[in-house]
C-alpha cells in the first residue's frame, strides 16, 4: 500500500468523490453535482490516494485571514484506523496554522479523534443549522 497525500484537485471527479462519500454512507453522496462543486470550490482540499483510488478527503472554507471551517473530513472505511484521516487533518492544520479560529462539527463517535488533534468543545456556543433539500 502506497498512500499519497496532496492538495491538488485535478484528479477529483464527481464519481470518485461520490464513491468516497458513499463508502461512509453520508447523505451528501446523493447530490453528486452539488457535492463536486462544493469540494472543488472550497478554499482548499487535502486528499489521500492509494494507487489512484480516493481514500480520504478534508475540505476547508475560510475567509483567508481569521477563521477556517473544516466541513468534510472522511476516510474510506477500508483505511480507517491507519492514520489516513490524521495525516489529512495534520496537513490542514499546518496550512491554517496562523488562523485565529479553526472550527469543525464532529459526530459524537469522532470527538476523541479530533481531541487528539487539539480540538476541544466550545462550551459557550451551540452548532446550529438550517437544512434545505
Amino acid at each position: 500500500m502506497s498512500i499519497t497525500y496532496t492538495y491538488k484537485t485535478d484528479l477529483l471527479t464527481k464519481e470518485n468523490i461520490q464513491q468516497l462519500f458513499l463508502s461512509v454512507e453520508w447523505e451528501s453522496a446523493s447530490h453528486p453535482n452539488d457535492l463536486y462543486n462544493a469540494i472543488i470550490n472550497s478554499h482548499s482540499v487535502a486528499t489521500a490516494w492509494d494507487s489512484g483510488r480516493l481514500i480520504g478527503l478534508a475540505n476547508a472554507m475560510s475567509d483567508g485571514s481569521m477563521a477556517v471551517y473544516f466541513h468534510y473530513v472522511l476516510t474510506d472505511p477500508d483505511y480507517q484506523g491507519q492514520g489516513v484521516g490524521k495525516e489529512i487533518m495534520k496537513m490542514m492544520l499546518e496550512k491554517y496554522h496562523d488562523m485565529h479560529t479553526k472550527v469543525l462539527v464532529s459526530y459524537p463517535k469522532a470527538v476523541g479523534f479530533y481531541e487528539s488533534l487539539g480540538f476541544e468543545p466550545e462550551e459557550t456556543s451551540t452548532p446550529m443549522y438550517v437544512f434545505t433539500n
